[in-house]
């Protein structure tokens, strides 16, 4: 049996060393374009914000680790070509620029996704970034570091755009944060959270909403940034509008897969042709409350679909449970986070629903550090089952989302909040929690 994957990140080094430990006897081998091998992306605002100074802190195998695990990896090496009647791949290596072949008897797509880069006038000028791989990050903190650079534009007010600025404010940089719609993570959350995230935001950095960047100027490097509303100068440009999979490899082999090229799979990691899985930012995910294909490019289910395939990829018979979304985000004083469905999406689903807001502290008044927290929860109009929730607040205030998480996966409604055993201890809460409250209150 001969397995291959094609890239070496979350889903693909889970997907390895699953499939090693179900199958020991088969050969796995690994094809990665880049250099880096199993990189955490998320920690790269942080890691730009000096919150820690060890890049490899960010890696959690290394090609050597792989190699002592009986996984062969092939790094700097680019699958170029993909012949799935014969199940041959064409592949690049980046060390020699030869080309050569390879066969396998099954296939792991885990390529990821890249950031998209819209069309912007200049866009070639030196000092504008997209922040993706360990490259970025240590391009950014080297033009950082240069005390000249004092102007710094984040285009894009999603969870990379906005940790991203919360790290530049605290290098005493002068950050601007640019949004193409009304509101900061409209895909994410409702308004009435967004709302509380957008007031604590202004009080720390420059936010514009509804403005459309239209292109740079400079000679070299950048030095201004033009939009439908005015022309800023700015020593950096950081472009955080999200990211697509990286379909190129597979798009014309007849995969199925959502409109944006996310692969869309059943629940065991397969695609639609024969012995070619995928998983990772590439692939999209059963949502277990919309019953529907999604495409959210989280780590967390990167490395359990990758799990589950590579199970399936050993010889075993395991299916991938599905999504609801969870996810969090600390920005400046607010912590903020959401599971399952959010109000637009119950609305975009069709499903019949309801909501209650709470608006709480987190705990009790006389220990030092209380802060607000405001939750929405939305629930099913006919089952009252929990559909899903969003949690904003200070300190301690997005763990509650767990609960929330457990709550939907368990089908569990939104009365039986009201008497549910929550923890009570002055420095963590109240005796009546803000979900025992919500689950009060819901009509």
């Amino acid at each position: 049996m001969k397995i291959i994957i094609i890239g070496a990140q979350a889903a693909g080094a889970s997907a390895a060393a699953k499939a090693k430990r179900m199958n020991p006897e088969a050969t796995i081998r690994i094809y990665e374009k880049l250099n880096i091998v199993s990189f955490g992306a998320c920690g790269l605002p942080y890691f730009i914000g000096n919150h820690f100074t060890d890049a490899n802190e960010m890696i959690s195998r290394t090609p050597e680790q792989f190699q002592k695990d009986g996984i062969e990896i092939k790094t700097l090496h680019e699958v170029m070509a993909i012949d799935v009647n014969q199940k041959k791949l064409t592949i690049k290596d980046h060390n020699t620029g030869d080309c050569f072949d390879d066969n396998y008897d099954k296939l792991l797509l885990a390529v990821g996704a890249s950031p998209v880069m819209p069309a912007f006038k200049n866009g070639q000028l030196k000092n504008i970034f997209t922040l993706r791989d360990l490259h970025d990050g240590l391009a950014i903190k080297h033009v950082l570091s240069d005390p000249n650079t004092q102007n710094v534009i984040v285009v894009g007010a999603g969870y990379i755009g906005l940790e991203i600025a919360e790290s530049l404010v605290a290098l005493q940089k002068k950050v601007k944060l640019i949004q193409l719609d009304d509101r900061i993570l409209v895909d994410a959350f409702d308004e009435q959270i967004t709302d509380l995230i957008e007031e604590n935001i202004k009080q720390h950095c420059d936010l514009h909403l509804q403005e459309r960047v239209l292109g740079f100027e400079g000679s070299h490097n950048v030095t201004h940034v033009i939009t439908d509303k005015g022309r800023y100068p700015a020593d950096m440009v950081i472009i955080a509008t999200g990211v697509k999979p990286n379909s190129d490899i597979y798009k014309d082999l007849g995969i199925n897969t959502l409109k944006n090229g996310a692969i869309i799979t059943n629940s065991l990691g397969q695609t639609n042709i024969t012995d070619i899985y995928a998983a990772g930012d590439c692939a999209a995910l059963y949502h277990k409350v919309s019953h529907s294909m999604v495409y959210i490019p989280l780590a967390t289910g990167a490395n359990k679909l990758g799990k589950i395939v590579g199970e399936n990829l050993g010889g075993g018979h395991c299916e991938y449970p599905g999504t609801i979304g969870t996810s969090a985000l600390k920005v400046f004083d607010i912590e903020a986070g959401r599971t399952g469905l959010t109000e637009n999406e119950a609305k975009k689903a069709a499903i019949p629903y309801k909501t209650v807001i709470v608006k709480d502290k987190n705990h009790s008044n006389y220990v030092a550090g209380q802060t607000s927290v405001t939750a929405k929860l939305i629930y099913h109009a006919d089952t009252r089952v929990i559909l899903g929730g969003q949690i904003a607040g200070g300190q301690g205030a997005v763990l509650r989302v767990n609960t929330l998480a457990t709550a939907i996966w368990a089908n569990v409604k939104i009365d039986e909040l009201a008497m549910m055993d929550f923890l009570y201890a002055p420095p963590f809460s109240r005796p009546w929690d803000i979900l025992n409250i919500a689950g009060s209150i819901a009509k």
